[in-house]
């Protein structure tokens, strides 16, 4: 199905509230489209929203924001070549990654939790592996360790790679500025309509973004490292997933120590189309990983008295 059909017909959540937002200067690295909703106190845990493929952090996030702000500070931004995320030379998930704790020095925020869902569960892992010291804990939704898990996989991955190589001059003119120019415009765009409002935030992002970032993707692989993995972790697992299969899902959760698997009967577009199941298993699992954070800063704090 027409990915733009499903949004036309399924997309309707008139509940759920459509933050403001601002372009953010990120120092040395460009501008990029930021959402930060207070918590319920100043002193609020912060969780930092990281969105999937072909979407904006808006897109993936917005049914979860206002449930979430209940507990947190809720931030959201569009990583690189992504809605009007950062026009770079090229798409990497590291760059995304430190993208993220840029944002964080900006909004002087010491810490945080890292949400994240498909592709941007894959950039929540790599903000650990860069910047294990700005995390509190992970909060994992439709996740991998590595894709070319299969022939059929590899192959997709192999041939996305040589036909971004092979087009890339051509879609940083003329793709490129088209993505821009409509990210543009919808900056001032109040949305009286949440259906033509998640069209336009889907439309925001360039098929080369998309392909830029499934290349990117494909060359992921977080197996050996996982196990090293000590902030507080939960994993949303889809068990309806037909992109992510879910054994796959629940085995990168086992391979974290401690880390806890919250299952849902979804799919893959489950944040979007199926926010009735998703929503509150993501809140759960968001609100058990900050209370093991706590739990885990306290005994810390224990051990330095006592040092």
């Amino acid at each position: 199905m027409n990915p733009l059909s499903v949004l036309r017909n399924q997309v309707y959540m008139p509940w759920a509230q459509i933050p403001p937002g601002d372009l953010v200067e990120l120092p040395g690295r460009g501008r990029t489209y930021v959402t930060d909703t207070a918590g319920p106190d100043p002193g609020s845990p912060t969780i930092v929203l990281l969105h999937a493929l072909g979407c904006t952090g808006l897109l993936t996030w917005f049914p979860c924001i206002e449930p979430l702000s209940r507990r947190f500070r809720v931030v959201t931004l569009d990583l690189r070549w992504h809605g009007q995320g950062i026009q770079s030379e090229e798409f990497s998930l590291a760059d995304c990654a430190d993208d993220v704790v840029a944002l964080l020095d900006v909004l002087g925020i010491d810490r945080a939790l890292v949400g994240g869902y498909s592709m941007g569960s894959i950039v929540a892992q790599r903000v650990w592996r860069q910047h294990p010291g700005r995390l509190d804990g992970l909060v994992l939704a439709a996740t991998t360790d590595r894709f070319r898990m299969n022939v059929p996989e590899q192959l997709f991955f192999a041939g996305m790679g040589v036909t971004m190589l092979a087009t890339r001059g051509v879609s940083r003119s003329r793709t490129a500025v088209r993505a821009a120019r409509v990210a543009a415009d919808a900056v001032d765009f109040e949305p009286s309509d949440i259906q033509e409002w998640a069209l336009r935030e889907f439309k925001s992002t360039s098929p080369w973004a998309v392909g830029q970032a499934l290349s990117a993707l494909g060359r992921h692989h977080s197996r050996p490292w996982l196990r090293r993995i000590d902030v507080p972790t939960a994993v949303v697992v889809l068990n309806n997933d037909h992109v992510i299969p879910p054994g796959r899902q629940r085995a990168l959760a086992r391979a974290i120590p401690g880390a806890t698997i919250h299952d849902i009967d979804a799919g893959h577009a489950a944040c979007a189309l199926e926010t009735e199941v998703f929503v509150p298993a993501f809140v759960e699992a968001a609100a058990t990983v900050n209370a093991r954070a706590r739990d885990f800063r306290a005994k810390q704090g224990e051990r330095s008295d006592t040092a």
